[in-house]
């Protein structure tokens, strides 16, 4: 009787929290590998658990390569939103296709396991088992194609959209413009509900101009924002099903010291200087971040702050100003996102919080 109390418990966990769910899959796909837990494990999963919710519609988490981004925003979570919602149409976007389709069967794996079947309602179809595109038995799906790909005829409540850019393509104007372009004009227009349909943008930041400082500079989004070695001391707040958590890291600590320690990530961040700094002989280590960060109505404030002022350009540029364009305007005006957005080119992020 007891064990039967637990299995129901940690079944109900496992269809409530997404965290605990992104962790049970984890061992599904790497069973002899040891799950190294971290806290922005934690906080990744209860941000990116906000868009199947409706609680917010426009998000950006900004993290170093190598901390699960992957496995949690294109494997795990159109995994959970199909159980909770086996009618969902989720679009995820990376930025090769060959990547998309290897996280697109690691997710169908997950969902054809027995221990998901049995938490959740979900079942794949038959008649729909492709690669890059798999549904289920309640015309829900999951879609998945590459910046480059061809998108035609579909449309998503979610979009996911993970990794445009690699490293190396960073300092590329054509590829940068690409995925820009990809987003203004086919992925936002494949929401199939503009005032409820939400985006989730999960990348490793690696110039001003790269797609999370293009969307920054058009609407309002919700930033979380994780870099491998603290800047400053940093707390961060997170709900969870037993209440507020309560997250603290040091100047100088590392993300994962488990997985990676200060010196292998100091060794990263030297690597992807030239990359994420256009002039790579600056020692001004800039990062780009809402100005304007209160939404209208939600009582959420993100603070940030600056040694500098924001109207002094460091050495590595000021991001340039861009016009939404016209479909975003015209949806944003539509779910009535009025917050005035900028970006500002600062030397470094001070203390922070955010609260979900």
């Amino acid at each position: 009787m007891h064990e039967a109390v637990t299995r129901a418990g940690y079944d109900d966990l496992l269809r409530r929290d997404f965290a605990s769910f992104a962790r049970r899959s984890f061992a599904e796909l790497n069973p002899q590998t040891r799950f190294l837990l971290g806290w922005h494990f934690e906080i990744i999963a209860t941000k990116l658990a906000t868009p199947f919710e409706r609680k917010i519609r426009r998000l950006i988490i900004n993290l170093p390569p190598r901390h699960l981004k992957p496995h949690l925003a294109s494997v795990s979570f159109p995994a959970w939103c199909l159980g909770r919602n086996p009618s969902a149409q989720i679009l995820c976007v990376s930025y090769a296709q060959e990547l998309a389709d290897k996280l697109s069967r690691d997710c169908r794996r997950i969902v054809a396991s027995d221990w998901y079947q049995w938490i959740f309602p979900a079942r794949l179809s038959p008649q729909r088992q492709a690669v890059p595109q798999f549904e289920t038995t309640a015309q829900g799906c999951r879609i998945a194609t590459s910046v480059g790909g061809v998108l035609t005829g579909r449309g998503a409540d979610i979009i996911i959209i993970d990794d445009p850019l690699k490293p190396e393509e960073a300092l590329s104007e054509a590829h940068r413009q690409g995925a820009n372009e990809l987003f203004d004009h086919t992925l936002y227009s494949r929401l199939n509900d503009k005032q409820q349909g939400a985006i989730a943008l999960i990348m490793h930041r690696l110039h001003e101009d790269d797609l999370a400082g293009h969307v920054l500079a058009q609407e309002y989004w919700e930033i979380v924002r994780l870099p491998a070695i603290a800047e400053d001391d940093e707390t961060i707040v997170v709900g969870s099903l037993l209440g507020p958590r309560r997250f603290q890291r040091r100047r100088g600590e590392a993300l994962h010291p488990a997985r990676e320690s200060i010196g292998c990530s100091s060794r990263s961040a030297g690597r992807s200087a030239s990359i994420i700094s256009p002039a790579s002989t600056s020692r001004c280590r800039c990062h780009w971040a809402v100005a304007s960060s209160r939404r209208p109505g939600s009582g959420i404030t993100h603070k940030t702050r600056c040694r500098r002022n924001s109207s002094v350009s460091c050495r590595a540029g000021t991001p340039p100003t861009r016009r939404p364009s016209s479909a975003i305007s015209a949806s944003a005006a539509v779910g009535g996102s009025t917050a005035r957005t900028s970006i500002c080119s600062m030397s470094c992020g001070g203390a922070w919080s955010t609260r979900i």
